[in-house]
């Protein structure tokens, strides 16, 4: 089986995600380039294991370890989507990946970025569509920076004008 890192990774038990199973898709849209899956993932069901490079500083495609530390992992899941509904999980200390709910293949891989990051490499307006969106994503230990409050209020302003007309 052809794994997706670049280099074999050679265990007993090698539960590191192969090409059969995932694939990278650098299309790109809204949402950005994103990891797919190439068949059924159950709820429940551990996914992968994965692996990166420790660094001591925040970049594209990190996911925070400890306060001080981060893995980069620009193969693998440094390209999960983020979802405020997410469909997969991420243990930061077994550097695992478990199904939050069924996952039908073809189907975008989502985390929420604020289940492991303090701070993100930048703050964004979300894209997810979720029921429960945030609409502006920030880590877990930040406040929403300017950028997200004048994108924030902009929402409010356009709702408030959506349901005056309509009522109009």
């Amino acid at each position: 089986m052809q794994q997706i890192y670049p280099l074999e990774i050679h265990e007993e038990s090698s539960d590191y995600p192969t090409r059969q199973d995932f694939f990278v898709s650098k299309a790109g849209d809204e949402k950005g380039f994103g990891l797919f899956t190439r068949r059924l993932f159950q709820k429940g069901e551990q996914m992968a294991r994965f692996t990166g490079e420790v660094l001591n500083e925040i970049k594209l495609h990190t996911l925070q370890i400890s306060p001080s530390k981060h893995l980069y992992d620009p193969h693998f899941v440094g390209y999960l989507l983020h979802s405020c509904d997410p469909n997969v999980e991420l243990n930061m200390k077994t550097l695992t990946m478990r199904a939050l709910k069924d996952i039908a293949p073809g189907e975008a891989l989502t985390m929420d970025y604020a289940s492991t990051e303090d701070v993100l490499y930048r703050q964004f307006a979300c894209a997810c569509k979720a029921r429960k969106c945030r609409q502006w994503i920030t880590g877990r230990l930040e406040t929403i920076n300017r950028e997200g409050r004048d994108y924030l209020n902009s929402l409010s302003s356009r709702c408030t004008l959506v349901f005056a007309h309509e009522h109009a």
